[in-house]
């Protein structure tokens, strides 16, 4: 498949877009609350990683909703994905109990859960490309 300069240069804004899409997120719009109670044990953590993941889901679907709308279902994709790696990481029994920042785990989980969020926008932006 050849891909044309306007799908070229859709590809590189959605790759620009979906950067500061994960850094608004993930950083300015999580707040203390998400961060601190995501980790909790039991079925605690639902709601303030919900929380988190609904705002990632949402502006996923505002990105999708301007380049295609059919293709909406990928904001839920976009929320899956991003529970699922967040619980992993926060989970106090998976990748939670490498919760000391001053250690290499804690970096190698951290690189590992940004680096699932980003192939999960390549994919998202893979089929907004081609469709």
């Amino acid at each position: 498949m050849v891909i044309g300069a306007l799908d070229f240069e859709l590809f590189f804004i959605l790759l620009v877009v979906y950067q500061v899409k994960h850094y608004i997120a993930d950083f300015p719009l999580q707040k203390e609350y998400m961060v601190k109670n995501k980790a909790l044990e039991g079925w605690a953590f639902v709601r303030p990683l919900a929380i988190h993941c609904g705002i990632h889901a949402f502006l996923s679907l505002l990105i999708v909703m301007a380049v295609n709308p059919t293709l909406w279902w990928l904001a839920l994709v976009d929320f899956a994905t991003h529970f699922t790696m967040d619980r992993i990481k926060a989970g106090p029994r998976y990748l939670g109990r490498f919760n000391d920042p001053t250690t290499s785990a804690f970096w190698n989980c951290l690189g590992f859960d940004q680096m699932v969020h980003h192939i999960t926008h390549y994919f998202i932006i893979l089929q907004l490309a081609l469709h």
